[in-house]
């Protein structure tokens, strides 16, 4: 008997990372792979209100029971709405949220270089040093 699928949230920079989130999405639509998920993200939101993306991303956090967030480049830059969105950027502020929901995380660093977002800290995040399906696998099995 197949287990239910996993509620995840993914938390990615659109800008710079989505296609590794594109890259999750296919694997879950593969069978040749293990990793699948009940996909909990928001499609793009068309808005540039602050608080109508802060209502979406929270609602769809509050869906999940895990958030994979996945750790680019940019992770933890300061975003020029920051003061608005209440973190360093929106990534920051969906691991809060998450965090606040009881998620379980899992963090998947892009490249072992790249700067963690803060919220990470202190998460008791599961990690994923690669962006591979076992690193990946392992990081969610272990969350």
């Amino acid at each position: 008997m197949k287990m239910s699928k996993r509620k995840i949230f993914v938390s990615f920079d659109f800008e710079n990372d989505r296609n590794y989130k594109y890259l999750l999405d296919a694997w879950n639509g593969n069978s040749e792979f293990e990793f699948e998920f009940d996909d909990k993200s928001t499609k793009e939101i068309n808005s540039w209100n602050i608080p109508t993306i802060k209502g979406a991303l929270t609602r769809k956090i509050n869906e999940a029971d895990y958030t994979i967030v996945i750790v680019g480049k940019e992770a933890n830059k300061r975003h020029k709405d920051s003061a608005l969105i209440g973190y360093k950027n929106w990534q920051n502020f969906e691991i809060a949220k998450s965090k606040e929901n009881g998620n379980k995380i899992i963090a998947i660093k892009i490249n072992s270089t790249y700067e963690s977002p803060e919220e990470l800290l202190g998460s008791g995040a599961s990690w994923a040093y690669s962006f591979s399906e076992d690193a990946i696998m392992k990081a969610v099995k272990n969350a």
